[in-house]
C-alpha cells in the first residue's frame, strides 16, 4: 500500500505539470494570435487614414498633404514606420476645419488609428512577454509564429480647433 501512494503522487504531479504546460502553450498561441489580428486592425486604420488624407489633400490642401497620403498607401512594410509619420506630420501642419465633411473623416480616422495603435502595442507586450518566459522559450512554445513586433509610429490624434463657429 505505501508504494500505491508514491504512484498516485506521481501521477497527480505529472497531470498537474501536464496541465499547466498546455495551458501556458494555449495562453501563448491566443496572445500570438491576438497580436497578429491587432496587426491587420492596425494595418486596416493606417490605409482607412491615409485614404481619407489622400481625399481631403485633393479637395482642400494640395501636393505635399496628397504626397505623404499616397507614400504611405504604397510603402514597403519596411518603410511603412517613417511614411506614416510623415503623413502625421503633414496632418499637423493643416488647418482642419471639423465642419467640413472630410476633415471630420480624417480627425475620425486618426482617433480610431491612435486607439488602434494603443491596442495593438498592448498586445504585442503581453505576447512578447509570454513568449520571453524561461519555460516557453525552453519548450520553444512560440516557435510557429514570428516574434510580435511593435508598429512605432507618432500618436497620430490631430487636435482640431474648438473655436469654429457653426453657421
Amino acid at each position: 500500500m505505501p508504494g500505491m501512494w508514491w504512484v498516485v503522487g506521481t501521477a497527480l504531479v505529472v497531470g498537474l505539470v501536464a496541465a499547466y504546460l498546455i495551458w501556458t502553450a494555449g495562453r501563448v498561441e491566443r496572445l500570438q494570435a491576438r497580436a497578429e489580428s491587432a496587426a491587420r486592425a492596425l494595418d486596416a486604420h493606417l490605409l482607412r487614414r491615409a485614404a481619407a488624407a489622400a481625399v481631403l489633400a485633393e479637395q482642400r490642401f494640395g501636393v505635399e498633404l496628397y504626397a505623404a497620403a499616397r507614400i504611405a498607401l504604397d510603402a514597403p512594410p519596411e518603410e511603412r514606420e517613417a511614411a506614416e509619420n510623415d503623413l502625421t506630420r503633414q496632418l499637423r501642419a493643416v488647418v482642419l476645419d471639423p465642419t467640413d465633411p472630410a476633415c471630420a473623416a480624417v480627425v475620425a480616422a486618426s482617433r480610431r488609428l491612435a486607439l488602434a495603435r494603443q491596442v495593438h502595442t498592448d498586445l504585442v507586450r503581453d505576447a512578447r512577454t509570454a513568449r520571453g518566459r524561461p519555460l516557453v522559450r525552453l519548450l520553444r512554445m512560440g516557435r510557429r509564429h514570428e516574434w510580435p513586433r511593435y508598429f512605432d509610429v507618432d500618436d497620430p490624434t490631430l487636435a482640431v480647433p474648438a473655436d469654429v463657429t457653426t453657421g
